[in-house]
């Protein structure tokens, strides 16, 4: 996928999270490990969120392996040390279609 379907994909999850009650904190944190698309906040939780998107729900969750997980892992941990944070976290995606935008609590399970 070009970066400009994915910022296109990562415009609208964030409309997306907005609309149901997230407040945005961060796009694009980087780390050595790799890279969160989206972190956000809502019910006193951080998001740590993972953007995929596709021309079908199977095609965009058929990007989400397990070792895009485990380097999404390893980059909350850095984002957590490095703000200093205690609080309670959680790993999800968000699937942008044509058609639709779904998220996926605890991707992590």
């Amino acid at each position: 996928m070009s970066k400009a379907k994915g910022n296109i994909a990562e415009d609208r999850a964030c409309e997306f999270l907005l609309e149901n009650d997230f407040t945005l904190l961060e796009r694009n944190f980087y780390s050595r490990f790799g890279e969160i698309d989206i972190i956000a906040s809502k019910d006193e939780t951080l998001h740590f969120i993972e953007v995929k998107s596709g021309v079908d729900y199977e095609v965009a969750i058929q990007n989400i392996t397990p070792q895009k997980i485990s380097r999404l892992i390893k980059t909350g941990d850095v984002y957590m040390k490095k703000n200093f944070l205690h609080v309670d976290f959680v790993y999800d995606a968000v699937i942008v279609t044509p058609e639709s935008i779904e998220i996926i609590d605890n991707i992590t399970l």
